[in-house]
């Protein structure tokens, strides 16, 4: 089938587009905790969690909602996403406006001000290319998306190299991130001609019925916001640059490895919102194999951290911030329960139970604020990292359970005993060979965690790709007809 190659096609493109991204990402990160030091790369992080912020106040559930509407038998896609895509442009532009006045009450120098204008002026381009994305999901081409943000990686590690080359300021290190977004945002803007005719839109009748239903999500944003980014700004305004740069450091590695859920949900949502009430038995499969190959990524990422963490704030942040280990250990766990609350956050807003998911994520959002309040001043970046922990685990907790009692369905993994074997063999591996070369100890523990797979019978390749299987998505709605 066609649509069956296609959608194996856009999983490998997009997963070595990602992969590429991420490495390129981290060599940026590399290099600016080298040039700028634990307090510029602190003032660094502090911009982009306001990046985070501004994302989040402008979002109003735009991205998710009109992605789940197109989706829909017999939607109207071209004026649906006109009218997002309008919304979008203008929550963003009144940002970016409000960003001067926002940065006049900010206990900051000039030049962290400064880069939150700049990253102000970047939301306008990374916001409106988001929302596209819907548009490439349903069309299964979500590659062109992944090379376009790839591409824009590039655009940034180069002018990263020639900021730190030419000893320019912290100015130009943000300017990096603005330019990544244009180029991205150009990108996809030119590639969605494809599978759609954008333009403008401002039907306010409208307007108003996608927002009374869209709300509860934008709200999902700002509480995902408080409880995933808040602690870097309490970190800010508490402490130091230093111990912010020290936190984010062990965070952004476990941020840029957060595609991989976002990317497979991304991928499934629109055939979850499909099948979710015309055919349970098909919802089901989807989301417990997608459920196995969470199981079979966050059992090495785990264990690979526990024992490579010291090596791998090295390779990134340099001998600077051997401090970050400590903290990359305890983050690891929220970054697992992460993998699994993306998947049941997906389910809940295709079943229609966004406001529900909001009260979830609200008691989270004030618990993660109240928790970081009072553990910070003592505790520092070890408490913002306990407190993410215990944070995204109740997420992962009650989001699931929400899911089992509301829609019935709860996830059976079969040989998961055996996943979890494997990953104690890999564990034996370390442990025993702790002391060799970091990349071999790297690269060999993977492929014992994969031998023990194969040797134990944990998974086959076909309970993988049987997520993009013919059976999958030959009922799925593709523009793009046989031929």
């Amino acid at each position: 089938m066609v649509i069956a190659r296609k959608i194996a096609y856009n999983v490998l493109v997009s997963s070595i587009s990602k992969i590429l991204s991420t490495a390129l990402a981290l060599a940026v990160i590399g290099f600016i905790t080298r040039y700028l030091g634990k307090g510029g790369f602190g003032d660094y992080a502090t911009v982009l969690a306001f990046l985070s912020f501004f994302s989040a106040v402008s979002d109003f559930g735009l991205y998710q909602f009109s992605t789940r509407e197109i989706s829909r038998p017999g939607a109207n896609e071209e004026e649906i996403m006109a009218n997002a895509f309008s919304m979008r442009i203008i929550s963003s532009l009144a940002i970016f406006l409000l960003s001067f006045f926002i940065i006049l009450f900010l206990p900051y120098s000039q030049e962290v001000k400064c880069g939150i204008i700049i990253i102000a002026a970047s939301l306008i381009f990374s916001s409106s290319y988001q929302i596209l994305n819907g548009v490439f999901q349903k069309s299964l081409a979500m590659d062109k998306v992944a090379i376009s943000e790839f591409l824009g990686k590039v655009v940034q590690l180069a002018i990263v190299i020639l900021a730190v080359k030419l000893r320019l300021s912290f100015s130009w290190i943000i300017t990096s991130l603005l330019f990544n977004m244009v180029v991205s945002f150009c990108l996809v803007y030119f590639w969605s001609k494809k599978y759609i005719k954008l333009r403008l839109a401002f039907d306010f009748v409208y307007w108003k019925q996608f927002l009374s239903e869209s709300y509860p999500i934008g709200i999902m944003a700002i509480v995902v916001f408080i409880y995933f980014k808040v602690d870097t700004i309490l970190l800010s305004v508490m402490k130091n640059s230093a111990d912010v740069g020290i936190y984010n450091v062990a965070y952004k590695v476990l941020e840029n490895i957060s595609f991989f859920p976002s990317m497979i949900v991304g991928l499934i949502f629109p055939i979850i919102s499909q099948h979710i009430f015309s055919d349970k038995k098909r919802f089901f499969d989807i989301s417990n194999k997608t459920f196995k190959v969470f199981a079979l990524l966050t059992v090495p990422l785990v264990v690979g951290t526990l024992f490579l963490s010291n090596g791998l704030i090295y390779l990134i942040g340099g001998a600077g911030f051997s401090e970050s280990a400590l903290v990359l250990r305890i983050l690891v766990f929220a970054m697992t329960a992460i993998f699994f609350s993306n998947l049941f956050n997906a389910i809940l807003i295709a079943g229609n139970l966004q406001k529900k998911l909001m009260y979830i994520l609200t008691f989270a959002a004030v618990f993660n604020a109240l928790a970081n309040l009072v553990l910070i001043p003592l505790f520092s970046y070890v408490a913002a990292a306990a407190t993410s922990f215990a944070t995204e685990a109740f997420v992962a907790i009650a989001t699931g359970y929400l899911v089992f009692k509301q829609l019935n369905y709860f996830p059976r993994v079969e040989k998961i005993t055996r996943i979890l074997l494997s990953g104690l063999i890999m564990a034996g591996f370390l442990f025993l060979f702790h002391a060799n070369n970091f990349y071999l100890l790297g690269f060999g523990s993977v492929c014992v965690y994969v031998l023990a797979l194969w040797l134990l019978r944990a998974v086959e390749t076909s309970e993988i790709t049987s997520i993009i299987s013919k059976r999958g998505v030959e009922e799925y709605e593709n523009p793009i007809s046989e031929s």
